[in-house]
């Protein structure tokens, strides 16, 4: 697994940088909601700086699974992160105070379209954001590994 302590660099945006420190500072008591449902926060390595970053993203899990949903509020373009998930999948994902090492990995077909409902279910938003947008929406599952 590749070292995620170093090199940190916030994020230039203010509300980010904001909601991950306070999420971290208190193991994820407060700070924890986006639109009022559940966040985690996922760190991964930048695909150009190959600085650590940190994104707080919709909480969506089953069976220990996370799933992180390149939405972007269904703009034209992937998020910044998609980059940093196919460059670096390797991962942390905080959900409050539990701590899980992970791979990320983008589904398709069949496995993408039972993690887009799951996705669904857990923030309804995702399929009016895919509504807006032409591209499909990729889905990563963050599957737990040992260190």
């Amino acid at each position: 697994m590749q070292q995620l302590d170093a090199d940190y660099e916030a994020s230039p945006s203010e509300w980010v940088r904001r909601q991950v420190a306070e999420y971290e500072a208190s193991e994820g008591q407060r700070a924890n909601t986006m639109q009022g449902l559940p966040i985690v926060v996922v760190t991964m390595r930048g695909a150009r700086s190959g600085k650590v970053r940190k994104v707080p993203l919709m909480r969506v899990e089953h069976g220990g699974t996370y799933v992180a949903v390149a939405s972007q509020g269904g703009a034209p373009k992937h998020p910044q992160w998609y980059h940093n998930l196919v460059a670096h999948p390797e991962v942390r994902v905080q959900d409050g105070a539990q701590v899980v090492s992970a791979r990320a990995r983008i589904v398709t077909g069949d496995e993408r379209a039972q993690w887009w409902e799951r996705a669904v279910a857990a923030f309804p938003q995702y399929a009016q954001y895919q509504e807006r947008t032409e591209r499909e929406i990729p889905v990563f599952l963050l599957e737990p590994v040992s260190d």
